[in-house]
């Protein structure tokens, strides 16, 4: 599916708000708003491309990604890591997405978009308002990548320490909490 093309050099808002007042003032009465923004671009691989990199997938599903500043080949995104996040829900890992989208249709790939619920840090919450044109996109980039790497460690419970390297994300001295705000809240 071809996508329309994006005017080069021109601010998004400016395009935002002539497009937005063309349509007001031609359709008003026929055409109702869209329930859900979405990307634009020429093709859904570059606007699946585009989502994942601002969507920060590389932040967590690419190893080293965030240490490197992003200087990793696009040839080794999504594959996944085995440094696992851990918190009061045990730990859990970064999945490949590359090898996922192997695994499901494009349809089952947006149904669990749009409805999963898992453990964090993933921000299903949020992910799960994604456009499902936007998840298609995504799925067909990521798909595009082709299959690599393994598959993450399993979650481990929150009573079982992991064999992997781990990122701790449990808030510490929560005991100073209500000072702060009172501080905050006073002006100092």
């Amino acid at each position: 599916m071809q996508r329309s093309k994006v005017i080069p050099n021109v601010p998004a808002g400016a395009i935002i708000s002539a497009g937005f007042f063309l349509l007001v003032g031609c359709t008003a009465a026929t055409a109702p708003p869209p329930s859900t923004p979405r990307v634009v671009a020429t093709t859904d691989v570059e606007a699946g491309r585009y989502i994942a990199i601002i969507g920060g997938c590389n932040d967590c599903h690419t190893a080293n990604y965030l240490e490197s500043e992003g200087r990793i080949p696009e040839d080794d995104w999504f594959t996944g890591d085995v440094v696992g996040w851990r918190g009061p829900w045990g730990t859990t890992y970064p999945s490949n997405l590359r090898l996922l989208v192997q695994e499901k249709t494009e349809d089952d790939f947006v149904a669990m978009v749009r409805t999963r619920t898992a453990m964090p840090p993933m921000p299903w919450m949020n992910v799960n308002k994604m456009h499902p044109d936007d998840v298609r996109a995504l799925y067909r980039y990521l798909r595009s990548l082709g299959p690599k790497g393994s598959k993450v460690p399993a979650a481990v419970p929150p009573d079982r320490e992991p064999e992997t390297p781990y990122l701790m994300l449990e808030p510490q001295h929560l005991d100073r909490l209500e000072s702060f705000l009172a501080k905050r809240t006073a002006g100092g």
